[in-house]
């Protein structure tokens, strides 16, 4: 007789932590000890059409990892406007907890890995939430979290005191170099001090954190003035043009695959920019750029962008959509599964999960 799947449960305390990419990242491990892998999310959050809403994560998760019908857990509701005005207005009384214990034990896997929403309380008007889901599912739990501030650590007592022993651990995605000193000496001896395990810390990575020209231009609602055709560019980083050229030069040369924000009326920084490591040009103040300008950006494949916005909300704005990326390119999927190999305690996940040792990868 068939042993029964065994459920994880990824969830964070904050949104945007990077629950997706981990579930991406930990599958090829964990398949590489023969271990059948399946994926669900009850909460969908990604509406890809308003006739017909559908989890964008859902549907590129189980693309890139080859899942059968049997194997991909669509969600139980979606949350949108019109599913949480029918729960507040009582016309909705489903038991979604119940719907949700229907969904997944059709699902077939030894480890069935479950994508919680994107909080603590989301989910709660629909008895759906991080907590509730885990109890409902028998499932471990563990927590993916960016530290942006030290308020991160408030969530990492509130999640240990709801979860209790179903947390199994908390992975730190996304750690710049310059809070890796108080992540050791200071956060992680907390951590072990409250029972909570840190199962690994994932070095900041500006290929994970980057976005497509595509995604700006949804963003910034941004008018695309040439280089239609190479949207798909990857943008690593961000430049402001608000200087003299040879400032300007100096700064450029710093920074590769990089996004400019500057003035339409600023010639001389576009065309310096262009001769770099640029990826997009973004003008603002809505002037019409020179047309050599263009030429030149056709010549180099580069995209240049209009936005009626000015230079503070145009860089806040992309800012914004650095710390939203989503992983939905193969060299990310690619990266984050080298990171996981290289960063996360996959012993400390099999034993806790009561799943056979691991032995060594090639991967």
């Amino acid at each position: 007789m068939a042993k029964p799947a065994k459920y994880l449960l990824i969830g964070s305390t904050q949104p945007f932590s990077g629950k997706s990419a981990i579930a991406l990242g930990l599958a090829p491990r964990l398949r590489s000890h023969n271990i059948q892998v399946a994926y669900g999310k009850p909460l969908g959050t990604e509406i890809g059409n308003a006739a017909e809403p559908f989890d964008a994560d859902v549907q590129f998760i189980a693309t890139t990892l080859g899942l059968s019908a049997d194997q991909i857990g669509s969600p139980v509701v979606m949350l949108t406007d019109n599913a949480i005005h029918s729960r507040l207005q009582g016309e909705d009384t489903t038991n979604f907890c119940q719907a949700l214990a229907s969904s997944v034990q059709r699902l077939k896997g030894d480890l069935i890995l479950l994508e919680g929403p994107g909080t603590l309380q989301q989910g709660s008007l629909f008895d759906l939430s991080l907590s509730q889901i885990a109890h409902e599912l028998d499932a471990s739990v563990m927590l993916v979290e960016r530290l942006e501030s030290s308020a991160a650590i408030d969530g990492f007592l509130v999640a240990k005191a709801q979860l209790g022993d179903r947390l199994m651990g908390i992975l730190v995605n996304d750690l710049p170099a310059e809070r890796q000193e108080i992540m050791t000496n200071f956060i992680q001896p907390f951590l072990e001090r409250e029972g909570i395990p840190l199962l690994g810390v994932l070095p900041r990575n500006a290929l994970l954190r980057s976005v497509t020209v595509e995604d700006l231009v949804k963003q910034l609602q941004a008018q695309v003035l040439c280089g239609g055709d190479h949207l798909n560019m990857m943008v690593e980083s961000l430049s402001v043009g608000a200087m003299n050229v040879s400032a300007a030069m100096k700064y450029f040369d710093r920074t590769r695959n990089m996004a400019v924000v500057t003035g339409g009326d600023r010639t001389d920084i576009q065309l310096a920019a262009l001769e770099k490591s640029t990826h997009c040009l973004i003008l603002t103040g809505q002037i019409t750029p020179d047309p050599m300008v263009l030429t030149r950006a056709e010549d180099l494949e580069v995209p240049v962008l209009c936005v009626d916005l000015d230079t503070l909300t145009t860089v806040e704005t992309i800012d914004r959509a650095f710390g939203q990326v989503r992983v939905h390119e193969p060299s990310k999927v690619e990266c984050i599964t080298q990171l996981m190999a290289e960063h996360f305690d996959f012993d400390s996940l099999m034993k806790h999960l009561g799943l056979e040792a691991p032995v060594p990868s090639n991967l």
